[in-house]
């Protein structure tokens, strides 16, 4: 796969996730609208909107930083889903397509992270 392709999909399964999210969270109990249900569509978009801007960036350094705080909504969106999962508020097949979901992106996201350490520990 190339570098292209390989962030085309990272864009690709975000999105999906994004979506998914979306369209889950109106499940949510009425008392969550503003507690946990926002804080997971807040921490999904923000997988998005942080790898966008650091992928915007020409400084390594700086595009590393918004990389990681990708990575940490990402494991803040993790723990929403399975706070939901056991809370009954979504299935269980609902939980594991949002979860697998978040596991590549995560790991596709860690990649880049790692690549770009290296790339600036080589500098």
């Amino acid at each position: 796969m190339t570098q292209q392709d390989f962030y085309k999909k990272f864009k690709r399964l975000t999105h999906e996730c994004v979506m998914e999210v979306y369209d889950i969270v109106s499940q949510f109990p009425k008392e969550e609208r503003y507690g946990a249900s926002d804080q997971l569509r807040r921490a999904v978009v923000s997988i998005m909107l942080n790898y966008l801007e650091g992928f915007g960036r020409r400084k390594e350094k700086v595009k590393l930083n918004f990389f990681e705080i990708s990575y940490g909504s990402l494991r803040e969106s993790k723990y929403l889903v399975v706070l939901a999962y056991e809370r009954k508020w979504i299935t269980k097949k609902q939980y594991e397509s949002i979860f697998s979901k978040l596991d590549e992106m995560g790991a596709m996201l860690w990649s880049m992270i790692q690549g770009l350490e290296k790339m600036i520990s080589a500098i």
